[in-house]
């Protein structure tokens, strides 16, 4: 399927200046970009977190792309300037001895299911320690993996997981943790706050609260990306229909991008493009992806993709992205090269196929089945159901397939650089 563009002018939007007169307005009443507090609330920066992943490989001396020339300060370089996911092939030694097993949050029921890879067995279900466990995050440097509860309101917790044993250690206090990602110099764990509207800033290691970025026009805030240089972010505000961009460094609201499907939208995952140019936005009343411009954050068009579009994956080799559609358990699959929808499948009985992420071979896509209570395995060479694995628990949502390719992690169930 094509994609359905947006009405735009002549110019090559990857050619536009990164919000033009916008930024320049904030540069020149910032100055140079630095690490400053949000008010009087706000304490000390949080050192770099070290990491124990293999040292990034520099690129080679050529001209420099634009959309990679000014990284974020203390961002490892990408690997290649045309994939942002070139890292994302072989696992680092760093997680050489973290057994392999899939985590699942069920919501409802306030536990988490682990799987095992080889087997499909479930090997143990344990207590998430809080309520409404939403996903399973791994940290920046890949030693932890989080249990994000965000339950009661005004409360929360997160519940660390050892990935070496898959056994979990004791929870402690964060407040209102819908979901969680790391800004891409590994400086902050950024706690996505839905009920509050705010993105906070937490030191990744001593957990204290260090910065918070209210973002009350975006009801419903939930999913992000970083541009290939992470200066960047492009978030989903689930119940106002439009999207976020926030400047990473300044924790600085830039712009609002109201969605076509306006009031009635319901955003959801985020992903930035291999090439570094194009966000991909689902959107479960839109059936469909939207795409917003990385350089200029203009909306450029919509691609039809199934009932209830909920969760994006890079494919291994960064070829291809898996698109669940949640509401009519089917996978569509975007091929970047094509520029269109190649495959569609059906999970055979059916299914409710949400959020998930790919084996480190690439082979396996899991997903769980948010409304049936179980984790779907499917071969995507082939595309067999390879099982379908009941969890014992009500609401499966944010899983992670653990350990994952890749340098560091950005958060969520598992994205990697």
């Amino acid at each position: 399927m094509p994609v359905t563009p947006a009405p735009k002018d002549e110019t090559d939007p990857h050619r536009k200046p990164r919000l033009g007169a916008l930024l320049a307005a904030i540069a020149l009443a910032a100055g140079p970009l630095t690490i400053t507090g949000c008010g009087a609330a706000d304490t000390a920066d949080a050192p770099p977190l070290t990491t124990t992943a293999a040292p990034p490989t520099v690129m080679a001396a050529e001209p420099v792309p634009p959309h990679v020339a000014t990284l974020l300060p203390g961002m490892p370089p990408p690997l290649s300037p045309t994939d942002v996911y070139a890292a994302n092939r072989t696992l680092s030694p760093a997680v050489a001895d973290h057994r392999p097993l899939v985590y699942v949050p069920n919501s409802r029921s306030n536990s988490v299911t682990v799987i095992d890879q080889a087997t499909f067995a479930v090997v143990d279900t344990f207590s998430a320690g809080g309520l409404e466990p939403q996903h399973v995050v791994p940290s920046y440097d890949m030693q932890t993996l989080y249990v994000t509860n965000d339950l009661p309101i005004g409360g929360g917790s997160l519940l660390p997981i050892d990935p070496r044993t898959g056994a979990p250690g004791a929870p402690f206090p964060v407040r209102d943790p819908y979901n969680m990602y790391y800004t891409p110099d590994g400086r902050f764990a950024l706690v996505v706050a839905e009920a509050d509207k705010s993105l906070d800033f937490y030191d990744p290691r001593s957990w204290e609260k260090l910065h918070s970025m209210p973002v009350p026009d975006c009801a419903g805030v939930d999913h992000m990306d970083f541009t290939a240089d992470g200066r960047f972010a492009l978030a989903s505000c689930e119940f106002m229909g439009r999207m976020l961009v926030f400047d990473v460094a300044q924790r600085t609201v830039l712009k609002l991008i109201d969605l076509p499907g306006g009031r009635s939208g319901m955003p959801q995952d985020v992903k930035l493009s291999p090439d570094g140019h194009t966000f991909f936005i689902a959107d479960m009343m839109a059936d469909g992806i939207y795409t917003v411009d990385a350089a200029s954050f203009e909306y450029t068009g919509h691609i039809p993709t199934g009932k209830g579009t909920h969760g994006l994956y890079i494919t291994r080799d960064s070829k291809q992205m898996l698109v669940t559609n949640r509401d009519e358990g089917s996978i569509s699959v975007w091929d970047f090269a094509e520029q269109r929808i190649v495959h569609k499948w059906q999970i055979p009985g059916g299914g409710s196929p949400d959020m998930g992420n790919i084996s480190a071979d690439g082979r396996v896509f899991w997903v769980s089945g948010r409304y049936h209570g179980e984790v779907y395995a499917i071969d995507i060479v082939n595309w067999n159901l390879l099982a379908r694995i009941p969890v014992g628990g009500s609401g499966p949502h944010g899983l992670t397939v653990w350990p994952q390719p890749g340098r560091y992690s950005t958060g969520h169930t598992g994205v990697m650089r």
